[in-house]
């Protein structure tokens, strides 16, 4: 098939721009005690200013880290709106401001993707759903949570994600009034088993937010084997009909002349 030159090079020179325009940015970064708290910081912040999401950071001990790229103003916006959420949940940690970042720092931090994962980020487009995360200390209160969450309300389970310090998150997708029921019904489930941490819902997440929350993993599945039908309904029975047994000739037996004693 021939390639379309001039598509290919279109779509080369939007990474190119992008790629100068990821440079050029400043990097903002807001961290958290609590991965629902982060990602409900995250939302803030992309929502709050021109700016793209480029992941988080789970350095140990239950904090995690939102990462933003984008012009110094807009991450300055997007910093301050990240520290009011996280100050609302009680869960703020800290937060910078780096405009222009080094190379080198580029080398060892995740603040620029590879050129091909430029592809849509950035977009502002909204989803018509809500995520919810509910946050537990210990796996079981967790598992009882995703139970009643399924149970309560027509919700997806997305995956779960550990921070340390016991923490545990389930991630839900479906309608606000589905995913704000399934949250309720999750939250008195795990307060029953064990330590309910903290929970969020977000409604209408932007695709750079879903983007990047962590997913399941599907397991490989095996190719389907072909079940063999007999042909023809004879052969069947004649496979079900039970094997008559072999007959055995039994020969007479041949009477010995004796001699006669006197």
């Amino acid at each position: 098939m021939p390639v379309n030159s001039s598509a290919l090079a279109s779509s080369t020179d939007q990474a190119r721009s992008l790629l100068r325009q990821v440079k050029d940015s400043a990097l903002g970064v807001v961290s958290t005690t609590s991965f629902p708290a982060i990602i409900g910081v995250a939302d803030a912040m992309i929502k709050s200013s021109n700016v793209y999401l480029v992941g988080y950071e789970k350095t140990g001990g239950g904090q995690c880290s939102a990462i933003v790229r984008g012009g110094v103003a807009d991450v300055r916006m997007a910093v301050h709106a990240g520290v009011e959420t996280a100050k609302q949940f009680g869960q703020l940690v800290s937060s910078s401001l780096i405009p222009r970042p080094m190379a080198d720092m580029e080398k060892v931090l995740p603040i620029l993707p590879r050129l091909s994962e430029l592809d849509g980020i950035g977009e502002t487009q909204m989803s018509s759903g809500a995520i919810g995360l509910l946050e537990t200390r210990g796996f079981p209160a967790m598992v009882g949570a995703a139970d009643a969450m399924t149970k309560a309300a027509e919700v997806e389970l997305i995956s779960h994600e550990t921070i340390g310090e016991g923490l545990c998150t389930i991630l839900i997708r479906g309608s606000l009034s589905n995913v704000a029921i399934a949250v309720e019904a999750g939250m008195h489930e795990a307060e029953r088993i064990g330590e309910l941490s903290a929970v969020m819902v977000i409604p209408r997440p932007l695709n750079d937010l879903e983007r990047s929350l962590p997913k399941v993993k599907q397991a490989k599945t095996q190719k389907p084997q072909k079940v063999e039908l007999p042909l023809k309904l004879e052969e069947r029975q004649k496979e079900l009909m039970p094997a008559q047994a072999p007959t055995i000739e039994v020969q007479k037996q041949k009477q010995l002349d004796l001699p006669e004693f006197e």
